[in-house]
């Protein structure tokens, strides 16, 4: 049923009070007539009943319009609160040459689910909070959500995904404070230098009109001393820039700069072991500041009707060390270049995508960075294809395949890496 809107309602009282005017005129008119002898008692007898019907009617009117618009303020309170979520079920495995070189060793082959459920409320026209719940565990993997299925089918552990304020503070711009998605533009989507599950906290400010945008963020790894006080607060810096343009109905391209400070030389991550993740350094002690430049540009088009998107993504780390003996990095740049095609969206729909990348040793923070190309970390270079079919509108069967390398740099000798992941998902 169609909601009457407010306007409407008070159109509708306004036109019952101009009938009842009518009707009214008419009896005054009536009397009028009959004092000149023009009509009788029957008449007007006839006329006060119709004037007495039309008011039963229209107060029938008015309290439908009433109840209409009591059950509207009920629905726009109801519309102001949105649920989405997504659920994946995987099954990969894994052949890492180094692992695999142990007495006894085999392919790793395990079965996963990643579970999420959000709930974005519009408080009011300019504030928005959001939180979000998703697979893992208090303190887990800052780069998975994914829950290994075992353990004799024992529960599977929920946290806090998300959790933030948004307030449109000025036209085009957005304050945002918690734990969020990570605010910056990824050309093709890549994670080349933040992998898709990581969720950043602290702040940022964001702009953006018709054609540029901006993103200044202030983020932590860590926000708490100690209740002794002898701990590191480690804060990290983000700004990037951006330019989206049209050059045909079918044609759009964004270009634009970034800029990330991670200073971690000499500091110590707790839970954060260095040579996992291809960083210098000895132990969980980092060995370089990561002062990160990026250039990016992704193109998106139509290629015999279907929807492709190239983009290219490049950084390099201009971080300085602190600790005597040891100089600027030289493994310091990475990129990536990829194209996808197609679209898996809807039923029967088919996407395929194929992306090559190369992260030296201290191009970026490998703790970060895709948890899947190479096993994580830095140090990693290699290809990545997948493709999928959409089985049923916002539900595909996908498939993904890394052919990598790893390992040159940080562990002395390049080892072969490969894994291939089948996943079943759908979100709403």
């Amino acid at each position: 049923m169609k909601l009457i809107k407010k306007d409407t309602i008070i159109g509708e009282k306004n036109m019952k009070k101009r009938v009842l005017c009518i009707a009214i005129t008419g009896i005054a008119l009536s009397q009028f007539a009959l004092a000149g002898g023009i009509s009788n008692d029957e008449s007007i007898a006839k006329l006060k009943a119709q004037v007495a019907e039309l008011t039963k009617r229209l107060d029938s009117i008015d309290k439908y319009t009433t109840t209409i618009a009591k059950r509207e303020r009920k629905i726009g309170w109801a519309e102001k609160i949105k649920i989405n979520g997504d659920i994946r079920y995987r099954y990969e495995t894994i052949e890492d040459d180094r692992k695999l070189a142990s007495a006894d060793a085999d392919d790793r082959n395990r079965s996963r689910i990643r579970a999420r459920l959000g709930v974005t409320a519009q408080v009011s026209e300019d504030v928005k909070a959001r939180f979000a719940l998703a697979t893992g565990k208090d303190g887990g993997d800052p780069i998975s959500s994914n829950s290994t299925l075992g353990s004799a089918n024992s529960d599977k552990g929920i946290s806090l995904d998300q959790g933030y304020i948004s307030w449109k503070f000025y036209d085009n711009m957005i304050l945002t404070a918690g734990k969020t998605k990570v605010p910056y533009f990824k050309p093709g989507k890549s994670s080349l230098i933040f992998d898709e599950d990581l969720r950043p906290e602290g702040a940022y400010i964001k702009y953006k009109n018709n054609n540029v945008f901006a993103t200044l963020g202030y983020n932590f790894l860590n926000s708490d001393d100690g209740s002794s006080g002898n701990k590191d607060i480690i804060e990290t810096y983000g700004a990037q820039i951006g330019y989206k343009f049209k050059v045909d109905k079918n044609t759009k391209v964004t270009v634009g700069l970034g800029y990330y400070n991670i200073p971690l030389s000499g500091s110590e991550l707790d839970d954060v072991l260095v040579d996992k993740f291809g960083n210098t350094g000895s132990g969980t002690t980092y060995a370089y500041d990561y002062a990160i430049q990026q250039v990016f540009a992704e193109v998106k088009t139509k290629i015999a009707g279907q929807k492709s998107t190239f983009y290219a993504d490049y950084i390099k780390n201009d971080g300085d060390s602190d600790i005597t003996g040891i100089s600027d990095p030289k493994e310091d740049t990475g990129f990536v270049y990829g194209v996808n095609v197609g679209s898996a969206k809807k039923k029967g729909g088919l996407a395929i995508g194929y992306a090559y990348q190369d992260l030296e040793q201290d191009a970026t923070f490998g703790a970060h960075t895709d948890s899947d190309f190479g096993g994580g970390g830095t140090d990693t270079k290699g290809s990545k294809l997948n493709a999928a079919l959409g089985l049923s509108k916002n539900t595909s069967l996908a498939l993904t395949y890394f052919d990598t390398e790893y390992g040159k740099e940080s562990r002395g000798e390049e080892f072969d890496y490969e894994r291939l992941q089948v996943d079943l998902k759908t979100k709403f």
